[in-house]
């Protein structure tokens, strides 16, 4: 496909050669839009199944200072929220219902600089996550790396690793306990 050719999903011109979707998540390579059949709970209740992967969802204000975006403060009370990952996948972003988007891993009231579909995690067939950035304005970085993935890279994740998006956000994978 030739940048600018529509999504077959929901219209919107592609972005270049990117792989997925900036609206709607949809892959060009597999030919699929994420999908789940529930949405993410805020936090692991007592019924989160074991051998389930997490994350924590914070405000990281040392990443916040070191990108120093102008205009934008580090929240006063910024919280942090542990989730379950669903699988297969879990779409991070700012819900938005012009846009049609609802990720997962919904920014949306906590880091206006996160794009509407920002970055996906996705559980491959052996067991490890993958986080893959999908065409975002401000980029999707992973643990201390200086350069971000480029739209449609791809990286795997293990536990303890961080993927940093938007003007603060760091999300914290935990493998499953025993």
């Amino acid at each position: 496909m030739s940048g600018g050719d529509p999504c077959p999903h929901c219209g919107t011109p592609r972005a270049g050669t990117s792989r997925f979707c900036e609206d709607c998540g949809y892959d060009h390579t597999t030919g699929k839009v994420p999908t789940l059949a529930a949405p993410v709970p805020a936090s692991p209740g007592p019924g989160t199944p074991a051998g389930s992967w997490t994350a924590t969802v914070r405000a990281d204000r040392k990443y916040f200072e070191e990108n120093a975006i102008e205009g934008v403060e580090f929240p006063a009370d910024p919280g942090e929220r542990l989730i379950t990952l669903p699988s297969p996948q879990a779409r991070i972003g700012r819900r938005s219902t012009s846009k049609g988007t609802n990720p997962e891993i919904d920014l949306a009231d906590t880091d206006p600089g996160t794009s509407h579909s920002h970055a996906l995690l996705t559980l491959s067939v052996d067991g490890t996550w993958l986080v893959s950035d999908l065409g975002s304005t401000n980029g999707t970085y992973v643990n201390d790396e200086q350069s971000p993935l480029t739209a449609g890279q791809t990286r795997a994740l293990k536990d303890g690793d961080e993927v940093h998006v938007g003007a603060w956000t760091t999300i914290t994978l935990h493998a499953p306990t025993t």
